[in-house]
């Protein structure tokens, strides 16, 4: 097992419990580390993990290694991954300081890399996009450690023929906001992710459509309802990488025409009005937009049903995934003036639930009754040589390995909870599930 260096300064009391969002940062960063695919790195801190999935190739050979696993499986679908760099870029942009403190800004950064690399691999040419690598059917009828996979990955791409707007400007608004964390580290890296971003974006506004209908075999898993929202997002993170007043125009633009007023509740892969309307208000400060996200908060707060012991119950799947985002949501908010206190005092709520203030954590190998049983494969497996299969999927036991940081799905509407393999609903992990928890965790650690 690794060693784990952890910081013990940053104690925060919250709702009468006392959390480090220190070490809560660093185990985070080492989940991310936990669903790396390709060649890992020599700095690997989670020594269990190894090398996989080594001979990942697009439809003409192309090297398609690297990236993450989305969850408890192995395949690699880039449209939440690429979410998810986009989540992590702008906790690291606007809370910097909550990494520093913890010793992990260098972590972070590696963290988004690891996508970003992947991404700019998957950008074969300016109007084709490998979008997904392995298939759904073929991963999930197979249980063991990523090193030992035998079947076929197969990959999928969008192109000007099949387009995918949503992933094309998920993935745009990725690389801008990356190309942000890195300007002022690797100025030549940030540079070409923006190039590919400024590329990637004009593939998605000139040929419109439906990633799922591009990609049929993410459409079980990850099907997208529209992409108008993701080429707004999209528009404003180049807008925020460029400063270019073009793409802030045709944000503000789009936005009116494509009538995104509706209120939603979501914030995730599939939905960023709210996100949007965020990034608008603290860009240009008019009211039409600060109105939006004030409502939003305000709902979250006394409107949104909640569970029993008080988590903003949004959606079955990844509950505690949709509280985290939506705290994280108000956290920027605060932070642009809007409710401060009510807001902050909302996500510390959030996140505490999520944290152990009921009694029980929902972060794996972290505090008290945590998960142990998660619906996670690599972590399920006992090293090498010993057989992982099935009988190791249903066992009572819990996983060999401690899959540090990870947020699992968490509660019903009820706050009911069984710690098993086979409630995936409630018990799996997934990239996207970390992202806006671990942007809370950072700005949380600033206050």
């Amino acid at each position: 097992m690794h060693i784990i260096f952890i910081l013990l300064a940053g104690l925060v009391s919250c709702h009468g419990a006392t959390y480090d969002y220190n070490q809560l940062i660093q185990y985070s960063l080492l989940f991310y580390e936990a669903q790396r695919s390709g060649k890992l790195p020599a700095d690997q801190k989670v020594t269990w993990r190894k090398d996989s999935a080594l001979n990942d190739k697009g439809q003409n050979g192309e090297d398609l290694t690297g990236g993450y696993y989305d969850a408890g499986d192995y395949v690699k679908f880039g449209f939440p991954m690429a979410f998810t760099a986009t989540l992590l870029s702008w906790g690291v942009i606007d809370y910097e300081e909550g990494y520093t403190k913890a010793d992990s800004l260098e972590d972070a950064r590696k963290a988004i890399k690891w996508a970003t690399d992947y991404f700019l691999k998957c950008h074969v040419s300016e109007f084709e996009f490998y979008g997904q690598v392995g298939e759904g059917n073929l991963d999930h009828n197979w249980w063991g450690r990523p090193e030992d996979m035998t079947m076929e990955r197969p990959a999928y791409k969008i192109d000007a023929e099949n387009p995918g707007s949503e992933l094309a400007s998920e993935t745009a608004a990725a690389l801008a906001a990356a190309s942000i964390v890195f300007k002022n580290v690797d100025s030549s890296y940030s540079d070409t992710l923006l190039t590919h971003a400024k590329q990637l974006y004009n593939f998605a506004d000139t040929y419109r459509g439906k990633y799922k209908d591009a990609l049929q075999t993410s459409r079980a898993i990850y099907p997208s309802n529209e992409y108008e929202d993701d080429l707004v997002w999209g528009a404003i993170w180049l807008y925020k990488a460029t400063n270019d007043e073009s793409y802030l125009t045709k944000a503000k633009e789009m936005y009116d025409e494509f009538g995104m007023i509706l209120y939603n509740p979501w914030f995730s892969w599939d939905q960023k009005v709210t996100s949007s309307e965020l990034l608008l208000a603290q860009i240009t400060k008019e009211d039409p937009y600060v109105q939006r996200i004030t409502s939003y908060c305000d709902h979250m707060i006394s409107g949104q049903q909640r569970t029993p012991k008080g988590l903003v119950y949004i959606d079955t799947w990844g509950s505690l995934r949709m509280a985290a985002n939506a705290a994280y949501l108000c956290l920027e908010a605060a932070d642009a003036g809007i409710n401060a206190t009510a807001y902050r005092d909302f996500a510390k709520q959030q996140v505490g639930y999520m944290l152990g203030d009921t009694g029980k954590s929902f972060v794996v190998g972290f505090g008290t009754d945590p998960p142990t049983r998660v619906s996670h494969r690599s972590s399920s497996c006992p090293d090498a040589p010993a057989t992982c299969d099935w009988i190791n999927y249903g066992s009572l036991d819990p996983n060999p390995h401690v899959l540090y940081g990870a947020l699992v799905g968490g509660p019903g509407s009820n706050d009911e909870y069984e710690d098993m393999r086979y409630d995936y609903v409630h018990n799996e992990v997934a990239d996207d599930y970390n992202a806006g928890y671990q942007g809370c965790l950072a700005a949380l650690n600033m206050l």
